[in-house]
């Protein structure tokens, strides 16, 4: 089966993205990713995007913003530290660059701590 994503989302992403030093393009499970040095960190997933944070701040906007939901791909278990942001327009993606920079930093800062 093909990966599912909206091509839209990921020319928005691209441009927001990309020219982040620490941030290149990659592959999850098929569909277009953004991986904070060697790890993951955002992703597209069908109609949404992936984004990994930290715990406090994904539990904060699943409570409080209703275009945040739980990342669950492939409906797998829910990840604390992983939420999916869904929005019909790709041009509302930019309203979300705090969250975009925020999970670029904290995956960075894993990575360090794990050296």
């Amino acid at each position: 089966m093909a990966a599912n994503f909206n091509p839209k989302h990921k020319a928005i992403l691209d441009d927001m993205l990309l020219d982040h030093p620490a941030i290149r393009p990659g592959k999850m499970f098929g569909f277009p990713a953004y991986y904070a040095d060697r790890k993951l960190c955002i992703c597209l997933y069908e109609q949404g995007v992936g984004i990994k944070v930290p715990e406090q701040t994904a539990a904060g906007l699943i409570k409080e913003d209703r275009n945040v939901i739980p990342f669950q791909p492939y409906g797998k278990r829910k990840m604390r530290e992983w939420i999916q942001i869904n929005l019909d327009r790709s041009d509302d993606y930019g309203k979300y660059l705090a969250v975009f920079e925020e999970s670029i930093a904290h995956v960075l800062a894993q990575q360090e701590k794990g050296k």
